[in-house]
């Protein structure tokens, strides 16, 4: 299995656009909660709904790769499960599931559509998994955090890409 930082480094060579990593704060965290109230709307018996070994896989995956970031993305990944299964409980629940699903991959398609690069999971469907944890590590360097990380994965990936205003002009 991979480490923590070589799944990040594959993930980021994606997302070298800021732009890019701004549409997956919002998309990204729609399409988890999507994905929750759609598993939540699947009951599987004795009162387990689809969304519950699905919590617990991504969640052991997470803590597999890092103890203290994977107790972070168990508490953001049973938040998660906990307002998709409040939502999902919605007369409209699947409904609005469903519209989270499509608006948050239509932001994701704007992010790479800035970045020029298909995305990460379609050369490796770890990448669906990967994608939330990218999300929080990169909230976690804005915070200061795991800057040993963060370095790692520059070096490698290379610089994050801005976009540089032109002077009128010149």
């Amino acid at each position: 299995m991979k480490t923590l930082q070589a799944h990040l480094v594959n993930y980021a060579c994606y997302h070298r656009d800021l732009r890019n990593i701004h549409t997956h704060f919002v998309g990204i965290p729609l399409i988890v909660l999507a994905v929750a109230v759609l598993l939540a709307c699947l009951p599987l018996g004795m009162g387990l709904l689809a969304l519950h070994p699905v919590l617990l896989g991504a969640i052991l995956f997470y803590l597999r790769l890092d103890l203290a970031l994977g107790a972070l993305m168990a508490v953001v990944m049973l938040l998660a499960g906990w307002a998709g299964t409040v939502l999902a409980a919605l007369p409209w629940g699947l409904w609005l599931g469903l519209a989270l699903f499509v608006a948050g991959w239509v932001i994701q398609f704007v992010g790479h559509a800035y970045e020029g690069r298909k995305p990460a999971f379609v050369d490796d469907l770890v990448g669906l998994l990967v994608g939330p944890l990218f999300v929080v590590a990169e909230w976690l360097f804005l915070l200061g955090f795991y800057r040993d990380l963060q370095a790692c994965i520059i070096e490698a990936a290379g610089p994050v890409r801005t976009v540089q205003k032109v002077a009128a002009g010149g």
